[in-house]
């Protein structure tokens, strides 16, 4: 009888709590997030070390005290969050239909 008991409340929390469906969305979020990764490694980023004259604009940093600021490091994930957070929006708002509130 124990058995059956939590079993039924394992499927209940599994329906109750959408566990299936946020499973889903974190495989199909992290998919996303490896193909916008690639876009920005290999075609945004490219782009970006044309404006600088080494071209390798990751490598940017500076030293204060003996500490290293790796600027360069942080603009690539700056970009990298600019472009799922505007890939996000536009899945949210043209294939979902969801009105974005001002």
């Amino acid at each position: 009888m124990k058995k059956v008991a939590v079993k039924n409340e394992f499927l209940d929390f599994l329906k109750d709590y959408s566990v299936i469906q946020l499973a889903v969305g974190v495989v199909i979020g992290n998919a996303v997030k490896e193909l916008v990764s690639s876009l920005a490694n290999n075609i945004i980023m490219p782009l970006v070390g044309i404006f600088t004259p080494s071209g390798a604009w990751r490598d940017i940093a500076f030293s204060i005290a003996g500490s290293e600021f790796k600027v360069g490091l942080l603009l690539s994930s700056l970009i990298d969050f600019i472009i799922v957070a505007l890939i996000v929006f536009l899945v949210a708002k043209k294939l979902l239909k969801v009105e974005i509130k001002k």
